[in-house]
C-alpha cells in the first residue's frame, strides 16, 4: 500500500551535498564570476555617491523631459528632492547602483540569449523550462545558494537580482524578434543582406520597442528585489525597510518603502516613454 508518511527521496540532502561540492571544489570559479559584478557595482556606487545631488537630479530631470515632457521631469525632481529631504539620498544612490549593475549584466546576458531564442525554435524549447523555473521559484530560495557561493553583501544581492530579473528580458527579446514580419526578412535577404545585416538592420531595430518593454520589466523586478536582497546584507533602500520590520518601526519601514516606490515610478515612466518613442519612430 502506498504511504507518504516517511520521506523516500532525500532530494534536500542531495541538493545540499551538491552545493557543498561546488563551494569546496569550485569556489575560485565563483569568485572569478563575482569579480566583474563587484568591480562594476563599486565603480557605479562610488561615482553616484561622489556626484552632487543637484547634478543627479538635473540629469534625471533632463532625461525625463527628453523622453516624456515637463510633467515627468517635474515629478522626477519632486520625488528625488523628497527622497533627499527624508534622509535617504545615500541609500537611494546605492540602490540605483545595484539596479544599474543588475540591468547591465541582465542586458549583456539576456539580449543575446533572447535573440538566439527568437531565431532558433530548438534553442527556444530548451530555454523555456529554464526560464519557467527561474520565474516561478520564490525569490527567497535564491538567497541560500547565493550566500554560500558568493558570501553576503551588495554583490550577492546584485547576483540574486540578476537571476531573478533576467527571464522577462530574454522572453520579450525573443518575442520581439519573432514578431518581425517574415516578408521584411525575406526582402532584406533578396537584396543581398547577410544574416548579420538582417539581424542588425532589420530585426533588432523593429524589435527594439518590445526589447525596451523587457528592459522595463527587468528594472521593475530588480527594484522588487531590493528589500529581499537586504536580508543577505545588501544596502540601499531595502535596509531601512528590513530594519523597520525587525524593530517593528512602522514609520521607518513606510518611509523606506515610499522611497522605493518613488524611484520605481521614475525609472518605469522613463523606460516606458523610451519604448513608446521608439514605436512611434518605427511607425513613421
Amino acid at each position: 500500500m502506498l504511504s507518504f508518511e516517511e520521506k523516500v527521496i532525500p532530494l534536500d540532502t542531495w541538493i545540499t551535498g551538491f552545493i557543498d561540492w561546488l563551494v569546496e571544489g569550485y569556489r575560485w570559479f565563483f569568485q572569478a564570476l563575482k569579480w566583474p559584478v563587484e568591480y562594476t557595482l563599486s565603480g557605479v556606487e562610488q561615482g553616484l555617491l561622489a556626484v552632487p545631488p543637484l547634478l543627479v537630479i538635473s540629469i534625471f530631470a533632463f532625461l525625463a523631459w527628453r523622453v516624456s515632457g515637463f510633467k515627468l521631469a517635474g515629478f522626477s525632481v519632486f520625488s528625488l528632492v523628497l527622497i533627499g529631504l527624508l534622509g535617504f539620498w545615500p541609500e537611494t544612490m546605492i540602490t540605483l547602483a545595484m539596479v544599474f549593475s543588475s540591468v547591465v549584466f541582465c542586458a549583456v546576458v539576456g539580449v543575446p540569449l533572447g535573440i538566439w531564442a527568437g531565431r532558433s525554435d530548438r534553442f527556444d524549447k530548451l530555454l523555456r523550462p529554464v526560464l519557467d523555473a527561474m520565474q516561478t521559484t520564490p525569490a527567497f530560495v535564491y538567497l541560500v545558494p547565493i550566500v554560500m557561493l558568493f558570501s553576503i553583501g551588495n554583490v550577492a544581492g546584485v547576483l540574486a537580482t540578476i537571476v531573478f530579473a533576467l527571464p522577462p528580458l530574454i522572453r520579450l527579446t525573443s518575442l520581439g524578434i519573432r514578431q518581425v514580419h517574415p516578408e521584411l526578412v525575406e526582402a532584406a535577404l533578396a537584396f543581398g543582406a547577410t544574416g548579420w545585416q538582417v539581424l542588425l538592420k532589420v530585426q533588432i531595430p523593429l524589435a527594439l520597442p518590445t526589447i525596451m518593454a523587457g528592459l522595463n520589466q527587468t528594472i521593475m523586478m530588480a527594484l522588487s528585489m531590493v528589500v529581499i536582497a537586504a536580508l543577505i546584507g545588501a544596502g540601499g533602500l531595502g535596509a531601512p525597510v528590513v530594519l523597520g520590520l525587525n524593530t517593528l518601526d512602522i514609520g521607518l519601514a513606510t518611509v523606506g518603502g515610499l522611497a522605493i516606490v518613488l524611484l520605481a515610478i521614475i525609472l518605469d515612466r522613463i523606460t516606458q516613454s523610451m519604448g513608446i518613442n521608439r514605436t512611434k519612430e518605427n511607425n513613421r
